[in-house]
Order: structure tokens, then sequence, then C-alpha cells
């Protein structure tokens, strides 16, 4: 199974975002239940849950909540078709992320074999969990009509998540690690 690890906002940031995504929701009626707004850290493939964690506990346990900048509008076409806020790679979000591959990579664990590529963003809307599938042309309307409004935001993280791919809220979090508040 793939588990995701992803860096979750504090309440004061998640509302800042959240007015953003549902009103994408509502105007093309994607989703019954808001997903989470989070930013993908990392993706492991079939992971030894116990070893993991141990591993994820030491790296995380040094760090302090921290602020993202959240700097414009990145769409993903098709198959995607993903709406989001882009995060700007630098700080303490890049150096958790890399960190995370790298320290991952080194014990065996199957996780992406470049990080440098991959672009770190919040998803507003995508077709992930959606209650049908948005058209080419919605997604495309959806985007201009994004990017034309813009965003721009500090975010603070407050804490990291280890989560299987279902959209149930009680059982797709494994593990949390909530970092230090001073």
């Amino acid at each position: 199974m793939r588990y995701y690890l992803v860096a979750l906002f504090d309440e004061e940031s998640y509302k800042a975002i959240e007015p953003i995504q549902r009103s994408m929701s509502r105007k093309y009626k994607l989703y019954r239940n808001l997903p989470t707004l989070h930013i993908t850290l990392e993706i492991i493939e079939d992971p030894d849950l116990n070893k993991l964690d141990e591993i994820l506990y030491k790296i995380f346990k040094p760090y302090k909540r921290f602020k993202v900048e959240l700097s414009d509008i990145i769409c993903f076409d098709e198959p995607h078709k993903s709406v989001n806020l882009k995060v700007e790679s630098k700080g303490y979000i890049k150096r958790i992320a890399r960190s995370v591959n790298e320290t991952l990579k080194l014990h065996g664990f199957n996780v992406r074999p470049c990080i440098d590529n991959w672009d770190l963003h919040v998803s507003l809307a995508n077709t992930n969990f959606a209650s049908r599938e948005w058209s080419k042309n919605e997604f495309n309307k959806a985007c201009t009509l994004a990017k034309r409004d813009g965003f721009y935001n500090m975010a603070k993280i407050a804490r990291i998540e280890l989560w299987k791919p279902i959209n149930n809220k009680k059982e797709m979090v494994v593990k949390s690690y909530p970092l230090k508040t001073f």
C-alpha cells in the first residue's frame, strides 16, 4: 500500500486557505466532504510501519512549527486536472522534504528517486475523491480564474502526519508528529 507523509497547517492558516477550496468545490460541485488541505512531502510504498515510525519520530523530534510561503496558483493537466497553491521550495519545508527522502532511502524504503523535480503544492481541487469528474473545459476555466485571482500567504505548519490514501478522516491518519511550539 502507498502511504503519504504530509505537512498540515495550524488552524489560523487553514482558515485562510479553506474558503478558496470551498468556493471551487461549490462552483464545480466536486466534493461532498472537502479533503484536508495539506502539503505532500513524500510518498512511501509498502513500508514497515514500525520501522518507519521510529525513523520519522527521530527526524521530526528537533523541529518546531515553521512557516511556508504560498505564492500563486499552479495547475497540473490531465490526468490530474488539479488546481493548487504553489509552495515555495525554500527554508524548513525544503530541508524537511530532502531529509525525509534521503533518510528513508538510506534505510531501504521505497520513496521517490529524485525530489528535485517535485513541485511542493497544496491541492485545492482535483479528481481524487471528487464526487464527479470535472470536464476539461471546467478545469481550464477554474485554473484560469484561480490564476487571475492569484494567492499569496505565509502559512504555519503545525504537524506532520502519515496517511493512508482514503477519504475517511478518522481512518486516514496512521501516525501524527506534532512539531514543537516554542
